[in-house]
């Protein structure tokens, strides 16, 4: 999917930016914001400990579809690469619904681990919430200059986004491995 346009025989770059910087500020402000509430009371209508395995299944298919995208890029083939980052992307987004669904909704699960494997799961979530930060203008950027047919800027930058956004999903699905007896 490129939006950008071809006049009068010249390709016409557009600038992304601002899109990055609101988008960016919007998610990461927005999940910030949830870390802090303290959850929807009486919400009865469906168990909403089903969203976070939904999102452990989400993380799932983006971290499959990122190594496909990987596999694609590294044989040469774009579209196929491309085809498997809008998967991602669509996962991601779907995982994010899901993710502010259940913040809204319930409130913080504690870990209930003690000795190595809470100083494990700490370290894993730690990463994880600081790289998913990290990762949202990297994906957006990275998206943005393959659009804008940057190709050395997108090949740069996407040697950052592809493991960062590797390790993201698979150590979302990890998190809620470690979590889920607690819930």
């Amino acid at each position: 999917m490129n939006t950008n346009k071809v006049t009068n025989g010249s390709f016409q770059k557009r600038n992304y930016k601002p899109f990055i910087i609101i988008i960016s500020v919007i998610l990461i402000g927005a999940i910030g914001v949830l870390s802090g509430m303290p959850g929807y009371e009486d919400f009865d209508a469906f168990d909403i400990t089903i969203l976070p395995l939904m999102n452990a299944i989400f993380n799932s298919f983006t971290f499959v579809f990122l190594v496909c995208a990987l596999i694609a890029i590294l044989k040469k083939n774009i579209t196929v690469h491309r085809r498997f980052i809008y998967a991602a992307m669509g996962t991601t987004t779907l995982f994010l619904f899901s993710y502010v669904a259940f913040h809204f909704l319930s409130p913080s699960t504690p870990f209930g681990g003690e000795g190595f494997i809470a100083m494990f799961y700490y370290f894993i979530l730690i990463t994880h919430i600081v790289l998913a930060a990290v990762i949202v203008p990297l994906v957006l950027t990275s998206i943005a200059r393959a659009w804008n047919m940057e190709n050395e800027r997108h090949r740069k930058i996407a040697r950052w986004t592809m493991p960062i956004w590797l390790y993201v999903s698979f150590t979302g699905v990890l998190v809620y491995i470690l979590i889920s007896p607690y819930y």
